[in-house]
């Protein structure tokens, strides 16, 4: 099946995905912010470029999106109807993507949190929490 909307429209519908600064994103880093932490956004010298990062800790975390990141993916891999081919062959290698970025960074000694976008939006504490609890295990002696 062929794309629903046109060239133009795609190109217009692609380029407003933000790749950083998303609104999950934003919601995790100002609840970190506000009680204190302080981090590295959208740190390009790690592989993988995590959303947040804490470097002296190294703690990684990652803010996915449901959709690009493969989210329960063998049922929503079934509802894709327009250019199946290319969605299908681009999340799947996104969801492997990631699974290298974890194996690198923990293979390297870090911790790696990742956290699903419906999570963070609707319990944005825990999160927080989680990422707290690693934190603290992580004190420096």
């Amino acid at each position: 099946m062929t794309d629903r909307i046109t060239k133009a429209q795609r190109r217009k519908n692609m380029q407003a995905v933000k790749n950083k600064d998303s609104k999950i994103e934003l919601l995790l880093r100002k609840a970190l912010w506000e009680k204190g932490y302080r981090y590295r956004k959208n740190y390009s010298k790690i592989f993988g470029k995590p959303d947040i990062v804490f470097l002296s800790k190294k703690i990684a975390i990652f803010c996915d999106s449901e959709f690009w990141h493969g989210y329960d993916w063998n049922k929503k891999k079934q509802e894709i109807h327009s250019n199946k081919d290319f969605w299908i062959a681009k999340i799947e290698r996104n969801i492997e993507r990631d699974i290298e970025v974890n194996d690198f960074l923990q293979t390297n000694g870090w911790k790696v949190l990742r956290f699903w976008g419906k999570d963070i939006e609707t319990n944005l504490f825990n999160c927080v929490q989680k990422i707290e609890n690693e934190l603290l295990s992580k004190v420096n002696i």
